[in-house]
């Protein structure tokens, strides 16, 4: 009787953070499809994502891996984590990526003058946030399975992500498409949040009663793609957006919020 209401349990908590999680993507392109985001609130809601990531990996994955799976697997498994993002990343652009004030950046700025990027601007951030979602689904439902408490922690922080990344995409389908967008943003946005929803589904179902060990694997997988996503996308967009230095303290409070939240 226990062991079913166990059960139960756990699958209206996985119904739950995974729904939420989806639904959060939706929202977050209703919002920005509803008025102007000030780039104040964009920075300060974006760094605050960064920050809720950083500690969510840093305090609860990573250890959580590390104790499953041993320092190597968990090491291997972030390093093909962070990876999977990274070759994707290259693949929309050609196999080179320059920041625009690199001495890179007219090769670049040439060789896609040549080479356009594979998609639109929106398809490219539709795309690579899908891809995103496909991580971080499978990291709800594995880390749901490895600890709740950890299920919770990941699945709070992505759908704090999920509002930010909604919000930027409807900001550039309305910069491409005007006032007739909002029927291409919800379609977006909805795709992406379904992608979520799919591989958290896959990770809770088909992935939870698996060893230990490979759950550990499977966690700092996901930890490798959060944290090039992080790195590589939400901090370069908070900062490029800051006032008063509103980036590092919405990115600290983030952090410190988790590290307060954490039971270790």
């Amino acid at each position: 009787m226990f062991g079913a209401r166990h059960m139960v349990e756990g699958n209206f908590a996985f119904l739950l953070l995974a729904s939420g999680a989806a639904i959060a993507s939706p929202v977050g392109g209703w919002l920005g499809s509803h008025g102007k985001i000030g780039t104040l609130f964009l920075s300060i809601s974006v760094g605050m994502a960064a920050g809720v990531l950083l500690g969510t990996f840093t305090f609860e994955m990573i250890p959580t891996a590390g104790a499953a799976a041993g320092k190597i697997p968990t090491i291997a498994g972030f390093v093909v984590g962070f990876l999977t993002v990274y070759i994707f990343d290259l693949y929309i652009n050609h196999g080179f990526i320059a920041g625009h004030e690199s001495d890179e950046w007219h090769k670049l700025s040439r060789l896609h003058r040549i080479q356009r990027a594979r998609g639109s601007k929106v398809t490219l951030l539709a795309g690579s946030t899908a891809i995103e979602e496909l991580i971080e689904g499978l990291s709800i439902g594995v880390g749901l399975a490895a600890d709740p408490n950890l299920g919770v922690m990941i699945g709070v922080a992505i759908m704090l992500d999920n509002v930010v990344e909604g919000m930027s995409i409807a900001e550039i389908i309305r910069a491409d498409e005007g006032e007739n967008a909002s029927r291409s943003i919800y379609i977006w946005t909805w795709l992406i949040g379904l992608a979520l929803f799919s591989s958290a589904t896959v990770g809770w179902t088909f992935l939870s009663d698996i060893a230990p060990r490979m759950l550990g694997v499977l966690l700092a997988f996901g930890a490798g793609g959060m944290f090039y996503l992080t790195i590589a996308d939400l901090l370069p967009r908070s900062a490029k957006t800051q006032y008063q230095q509103s980036a590092a303290l919405a990115v600290a409070a983030g952090f410190l919020l988790i590290f307060a939240l954490t039971n270790r």
